[in-house]
């Protein structure tokens, strides 16, 4: 792969509609709980390592389909979140290192693959900018049911969406850890502010 690649009518349509109704109706879908860089955005976050892909397939058996295409076999931890975006939502320039709460020494992920699930029609905004040392290697105009994979170290960004409605990705990091690292990471977690507010709530 040189920088991305993208693969389109990934899934049969039904697939987004329904990918589209379930996530919006978990529980975990709040205000994200991702860093500062991801404005006006809702979401949640699955961490886990492929010995409970099953799992994560039991808990979200909506997700399947998307990790059975999505997944490389040379990963061995992963970061899945679906991110919605709106009117004025946007993703500040970074690299993904969404491990690195959990072990410090981890480096950016392998590649991050990206299903774009709902695009607003004719939506002006919220291109995916690529870069590598500030140099921009591609800028991706969303489009529905495309499955995109970039490398995991390039500096990304998602423009200002201009357009009402809602622009909807499931976004994978997929890791290949040593042994060490891998005992860093939960096997299965959730992260939500959802569940984070429901954990505060019993103390």
């Amino acid at each position: 792969m040189k920088h991305y690649q993208q693969q389109p009518n990934a899934f049969p349509s039904d697939y987004l509609s329904h990918l589209w109704g379930e996530i919006h109706a978990c529980p975990y879908f709040a205000i994200n709980n991702l860093n500062r860089d991801f404005v006006g955005t809702k979401g949640f976050s699955v961490v886990f390592v492929r010995s409970h892909l099953s799992t994560v397939e039991q808990q979200f058996p909506y997700f399947k389909p998307y990790l059975d295409l999505a997944l490389q076999p040379n990963c061995n931890a992963f970061y899945l979140n679906p991110l919605l975006l709106k009117e004025g939502s946007r993703v500040d320039p970074h690299i993904d290192r969404s491990l690195r709460s959990y072990c410090k020494t981890i480096e950016p992920p392998t590649l991050v693959s990206v299903l774009y699930v709902r695009v607003p029609l004719n939506m002006e905004g919220g291109e995916l900018i690529l870069k590598a040392h500030k140099r921009q290697l591609g800028q991706v105009k969303p489009q529905m049911n495309t499955l995109l994979y970039f490398q995991g170290d390039l500096t990304h960004a998602v423009n200002p969406v201009k357009t009402p409605g809602y622009r909807l990705s499931l976004v994978c990091e997929q890791y290949s850890l040593s042994e060490v690292e891998l005992q860093e990471i939960p096997p299965f977690t959730v992260e939500s502010r959802v569940a984070q507010s429901t954990t505060k709530k019993r103390k």
